[in-house]
């Protein structure tokens, strides 16, 4: 399974679904995206666990997970329930671009894509209200298709933009309850799996150690393991490689290090060992993904 989707966005900038019935579809897998992607949830509840914590997921729940950034959803009682989600992917200085005339829009984004102190859920204020949005905007966008990527790209920017603008309610009340809270989402001090995830963000870039994990997290290597995967639904060795993988994207887009450096940047020092499981999780060498088209240039492409 790979880690990195959504990689057409090097060819067209915005990828739009609306009420997508994943029920019967879904996989949990940990992965990231080389945009921006928004996640709107209409029917299903679940966690959403976000690099080191782990999010209530209920309807009307909205979901910005940054580029690049690693992400996993678990839902409940599948296919009892039903799970039914909109979801944006985008190249988010492409949109910021276009809303250079609505600056208080352009700010709000920039909070939403670089602030590391936003919040990365909130609730709808009105779910109604903006499921009437996508379902005015949505034929729109599927006849702009036939009519060239250009008309299709302004149609769809210019839905994110009524988009953003309605849900910059929500978002501003979660920040006032942020204030008034001491959290969103209110639950105990950190649970056991949050703790593994924070000690595997301080050590991903290490050697790997079993036993350096549950003497951190004082527990045996074996509740370890079983604690994590009941937890977060996966193995340790499956988190951890993604999260290998994804730092690893996010090196060779942003920084001019060699790809053998940024193996061992990584925790990969064997360097064909690193080239061969990033392959596997991405879909494209290192050396490919490095040469790939970055943020700024697809921005310069929508102002020419």
């Amino acid at each position: 399974m790979k880690l990195m989707n959504y990689m057409n966005l090097n060819v067209h900038p915005v990828q739009l679904s609306f009420f997508k019935n994943r029920t019967h579809e879904f996989e949990e897998i940990f992965h990231a995206h080389q945009g921006m992607e928004l996640l709107i949830v209409h029917e299903g509840r679940g966690i959403a666990i976000i690099e080191q914590q782990i999010v209530e997921m209920t309807p009307g729940a909205i979901f910005c997970f940054r580029p690049f950034q690693l992400h996993r959803l678990r839902m409940y009682n599948l296919p009892q329930e039903s799970y039914v989600r909109s979801l944006f992917v985008l190249e988010p200085a492409v949109l910021e671009a276009a809303l250079a005339a609505f600056p208080s829009l352009q700010e709000f984004l920039r909070k939403l894509w670089k602030d590391p102190l936003s919040p990365q859920s909130f609730q709808c204020s009105d779910l109604t209200a903006l499921e009437q949005l996508f379902r005015l905007y949505a034929p729109r966008i599927e006849a702009a298709i036939d009519q060239g990527t250009e008309r299709l790209l302004e149609e769809q920017l210019l839905f994110l933009t009524a988009f953003i603008h309605q849900v910059r309610t929500g978002f501003e009340t979660t920040i006032t309850s942020q204030t008034d809270l001491p959290q969103v989402h209110p639950r105990k001090s950190s649970t056991t799996a949050e703790r593994m995830l924070s000690w595997i963000e301080e050590n991903y870039s290490k050697p790997f150690k079993l036993e350096d994990l549950a003497q951190a997290v004082h527990l045996t290597p074996n509740h370890v393991s079983a604690t994590f995967r009941q937890s977060i639904g996966s193995t340790i060795t499956e988190y951890l490689t993604a999260r290998r993988i994804r730092q690893a994207c996010w090196l060779l887009k942003t920084t001019d290090m060699s790809v053998q450096d940024i193996g061992e940047a990584v925790g990969l020092g064997n360097f064909s060992y690193f080239c061969q499981l990033f392959k596997k999780h991405v879909g494209y060498t290192p050396y490919t993904f490095k040469g790939m088209h970055r943020y700024e240039d697809l921005a310069s492409l929508t102002q020419e």
